[in-house]
């Protein structure tokens, strides 16, 4: 046993929750079998958002200590995150998000609101880089004194000898790694363009559409998306749809037309009834699960992890 805590995974979720654990006290190794730079997390947009994430009370609680982490590390230049102004709009008529109340969002007038939509909000929240994020978060989680390890596991058991706290942050590979079939990969892909002057998000939130449309500003480069295929499994870009989503978000926003397309991005949500996020005993070894955030891990990330190191602080042996 050379180390307190293995976290399982260098998504957004297992290196939030080995920042936390390491911050608390605790030696703890992150193992991955992809590099945080070719992580889901790295590939997402990424805004905080509670998307396809249940349940609705606790994705409430966890969004909002996230929502307050997020906005205060955006004083931080290193984190990427930035806070900035947008509108959520719909094509038909629809209510505020319950979450709306976070973020102070209001209804947008009229005039607010892109050709072809009905209804929106504007608000502001957090945006993020998601690569310059992760990078941050491995070198803070290496402040605390912990580490990342390159390693795959072929069985949970496997993982079970290495520390007297192993934590799952696995994503979509827990439906393999703890053969949890109730986890199913929403295969999301996206377009970064250089930004022709874009200053404000924009996302489509009609209920029920059939695609995801949304621009994510960052300073260079903006973020298009964006593509929900439920049991896709591929992460190889397909051209077609990059295609489909460059028109998309052309169609809202004409300036995109002629933008250079600097890369593309695939990524596999975690989608799940709910989030998986609860401890059990394999002998003397404490095992926590922390996965299936579908569409939310950033936004969820801080929440759960705290929940995590406060489980494993308040359970003897590791208390105190």
């Amino acid at each position: 046993m050379s180390t307190s805590a293995v976290v399982i995974g260098a998504g957004v979720s297992g290196l939030t929750t080995a920042v936390c654990l390491a911050e608390s006290g605790m030696d703890v190794r992150v193992d991955t079998d992809r590099l945080p730079g070719a992580t889901t997390s790295a590939a997402a947009g990424a805004m905080w958002d509670p998307y396809l994430a249940e349940p609705s009370d606790l994705v409430e609680r966890w969004s909002r200590e996230t929502l307050s982490e997020l906005t205060t590390l955006s004083a931080v230049a290193e984190t990427g995150i930035q806070l900035l102004e947008g509108t959520q709009e719909s094509r038909v008529p629809c209510d505020l998000p319950v979450w709306s109340g976070l973020v102070g969002a209001r209804s947008c007038p009229p005039d607010e609101l892109r050709p072809g939509f009905v209804t929106g909000w504007r608000y502001r929240a957090p945006l993020v880089d998601m690569p310059r994020y992760l990078r941050y978060l491995v070198r803070r989680l290496e402040r605390a004194g912990g580490s990342l390890r390159r390693h795959h596991y072929d069985t949970l058991d496997e993982a079970l000898t290495q520390a007297p706290v192993v934590v799952n942050c696995s994503g979509a590979e827990a439906r393999f790694l703890v053969d949890d079939t109730s986890v199913e990969a929403v295969r999301g892909q996206l377009v970064v363009v250089e930004n022709p002057g874009i200053r404000s998000f924009f996302c489509d939130d009609t209920p029920g559409a059939e695609d995801l449309t949304y621009i994510y500003p960052h300073a260079d480069a903006v973020v298009l998306g964006g593509t929900a295929e439920r049991g896709a499994w591929e992460l190889r870009p397909d051209e077609d749809k990059a295609r489909e989503i460059i028109r998309r978000c052309a169609a809202v926003e004409p300036s995109i037309a002629g933008a250079r397309v600097i890369g593309q991005r695939v990524g596999l949500r975690p989608a799940r009834s709910r989030v998986r996020l609860g401890d059990e005993w394999h002998g003397d070894t404490l095992l926590l699960h922390n996965y299936g955030h579908g569409g939310a891990g950033v936004t969820l990330s801080w929440g759960c992890a705290r929940e995590i190191t406060e489980r494993v602080r308040a359970t003897p042996p590791f208390a105190g």
